[in-house]
């Protein structure tokens, strides 16, 4: 019999930690889903098209949080703006004067932009100041 209470009081001490797993499991995957949604929005257009200026690889660190990369890039609208951390695009696949699209609020990097928009940025670069 005390074998068996001991049993017993087992069985309730995991059925207890199989419900805390579970709604951890829970919040967890709720998490998730939010950042997913998150994610979906920073993703959505307007995005604001870039030129990567130059990459710039961080030696010191002062935390495992830090990026290795930063970059500098050149907006459509002709700022220049440093980022500590590029986005969510892989630094190392980045080249310099490779079109990306940015957020337009924070300047994240967020997709690597095909070829074909590079006359577009080029159109809105102005090169020398006009006279005029």
């Amino acid at each position: 019999m005390n074998r068996i209470s001991i049993f017993e009081g087992n069985i309730r001490i995991m059925n207890n930690e199989e419900n805390q797993v579970k709604h951890e499991c829970y919040q967890l995957e709720s998490t998730i889903k939010d950042n997913k949604k998150k994610l979906e929005q920073f993703k959505q257009l307007p995005y604001l098209v870039s030129n990567i200026n130059e990459i710039i690889k961080n030696e010191e660190k002062e935390d495992e949080l830090d990026s290795d990369y930063s970059c500098i890039i050149k907006t459509s609208t002709r700022q220049t703006i440093y980022l500590p951390v590029p986005g969510m695009v892989d630094v190392e696949t980045l080249e310099p004067n490779e079109i990306v699209g940015v957020n337009k609020d924070s300047y994240l990097i967020l997709d690597v932009l095909p070829k074909e928009y590079d006359s577009r940025v080029k159109a809105m670069e102005l090169e020398d100041k006009p006279d005029i």
